[in-house]
């Protein structure tokens, strides 16, 4: 989406914040990726993303770009809200070296939020029983056994089907890099 279409489209929610549901739409994977890399637990990175985006409906009118992207705004308030959940839990975030200012962002951050969004519609996309074996393993941290038996599925079973899950998800990211080469 380019700069002009997105500020119209905030524009549009600060004066119907009924429109907001399309720029939660746009923005949900990059802002989630953004956050469950920094809080390694699902549920708390679904609350965290649940707080940016009620924080954000909350404060849309006073949103102002002054150049800068409203994915940006987002990720500035979840950056805000993992420090704020941190300190309520009374420790410190376990990554605090890899939490950008809270003025600036770095690009990287950016970059590598969207990146993470790629790979969670990727994921997504998978049939029901890889994306299963995929979110056990590597999203809930259950090892073969664990995740078979959750599954009802035997061990080899389970290896049968992340490698496939991985191959497909390797094949699918390589995918628009070969595309840009042609």
């Amino acid at each position: 989406m380019t700069d002009p279409d997105e500020q119209l489209l905030v524009e549009a929610a600060q004066l119907d914040l009924s429109r907001f549901a399309e720029l939660y739409d746009r923005h949900f994977e990059r802002v989630f990726a953004f956050v469950i890399r920094r809080v390694r637990n699902r549920d708390a990175a679904e609350d965290v993303t649940a707080n940016v985006f009620h924080h954000a409906l909350a404060h849309l009118r006073s949103f102002e770009s002054r150049g800068a992207p409203f994915g940006a705004w987002l990720i500035r308030i979840a950056a805000n809200a993992i420090v704020d959940r941190a300190r309520r839990a009374g420790r410190e975030v376990a990554d605090s070296d890899a939490l950008p200012d809270t003025g600036a962002l770095p690009a990287d951050d950016l970059e590598r939020a969207e990146e993470s969004a790629q790979l969670f519609r990727l994921v997504d996309a998978l049939p029901d029983d890889q994306r299963a074996v995929i979110v056990d393993r590597f999203v809930e941290d259950r090892s073969i056994r664990e995740t078979a038996e959750r599954l009802g599925r035997s061990e080899g079973a389970i290896k049968q089907l992340q490698h496939r899950a991985l191959e497909t998800l390797r094949r699918r990211l390589r995918a628009p890099a070969e595309d840009g080469d042609a």
